[in-house]
């Protein structure tokens, strides 16, 4: 284990996101093999968003993906990342699979700057979203094919609950994820609770997966669900008008994502329910805006 490039993947987590990538709850080990599998994620979607030239990011991608590549193949890896990684991959048994398919969504950010229709968009999402889920619960040792797709119902409800609240980052990057069939017939704010909707619906079947699971990964799962009903509930708070603002939750409400997502691994019920708002509408806080 290479300590200094697992420091590298701990330090990525404070990094742009909104979401608790791993509780203090969780064993240790684990905790460990999720942060370097959102480092890599992280450092893939940062190739493609913090060059404003896509030429740029489009050959730094195929060489962050070559990388990878000769990492499965048994090469030697120079990124603190890689490295890192290497000792999720081995133990685990991982494909590459999820990890180019992570790059080649990004490759496509550089390609495709809107989306005409929702299979459109899903299919975009299959390549960007659910890797993610398929690897966590890989790392878990959750083999089954029902669980597959419920997690990838919740991590496309992820995604699309962050598409939904960063419009404005979108499109100071040139692009939306907003629906342009939904934004001709809709308008923005159409638009965007249409995606909302859509990502509420999806993110509902992480109820199903987390009983599935044992207590400790069903807390990280409760986690990433309520996180992203947080998102939708203070999008909905701003009147579905992130074109103009970007809604953020308080940490008051984060702290309420986490009891919800205790009570919800210890089997006790779906969470508690603060006067004037659902679980996971006062269950707000702890998933969202980590500078909240």
């Amino acid at each position: 284990m290479n300590a200094a490039a697992d420091a590298y993947c701990v330090a990525m987590l404070r990094h742009y996101e909104n979401f608790t990538v791993a509780s203090r709850l969780a064993p240790r080990a684990l905790r460990r093999d999720l942060a370097r599998i959102y480092a890599f994620a992280r450092t893939t979607d940062d190739l493609g968003d913090e060059s404003s030239d896509r030429a740029v990011a489009t050959r730094r991608l195929n060489a962050w993906r070559d990388e990878v590549t000769a990492l499965f193949a048994g090469g030697v890896a120079l990124h603190p990342v890689l490295l890192a990684l290497r000792d999720t991959i081995e133990p685990h048994a991982l494909s590459p699979k999820p990890f180019v398919d992570l790059i080649e969504a990004n490759l496509q950010d550089q390609r495709v700057a809107a989306y005409e229709d929702w299979p459109a968009l899903l299919a975009y999402c299959q390549l960007s979203a659910a890797p993610v889920g398929r690897l966590v619960l890989r790392v878990c040792g959750v083999d089954d094919h029902r669980a597959v797709a419920l997690s990838d119902d919740v991590c496309i409800g992820l995604q699309l609950a962050n598409f939904a609240q960063d419009v404005s980052v979108d499109a100071r990057r040139g692009r939306t994820y907003l629906l342009q069939s939904e934004l001709r017939d809709r308008g923005k704010r159409g638009a965007v609770r249409a995606m909302c909707e859509r990502a509420r619906a999806l993110l509902a079947s992480g109820r199903e997966l987390e009983a599935m699971v044992p207590p400790r990964l069903r807390l990280q799962l409760a986690l990433y669900r309520l996180g992203g009903e947080a998102i939708l509930d203070a999008i909905a708070r701003a009147h579905y008008d992130t074109a103009k603002v970007r809604p953020t939750v308080s940490r008051r409400a984060r702290v309420q994502v986490a009891l919800s997502s205790l009570i919800r691994a210890a089997g006790l019920g779906p969470g508690p329910v603060a006067a004037g708002g659902s679980a996971a509408g006062s269950a707000v806080d702890m998933a969202v805006e980590r500078d909240g």
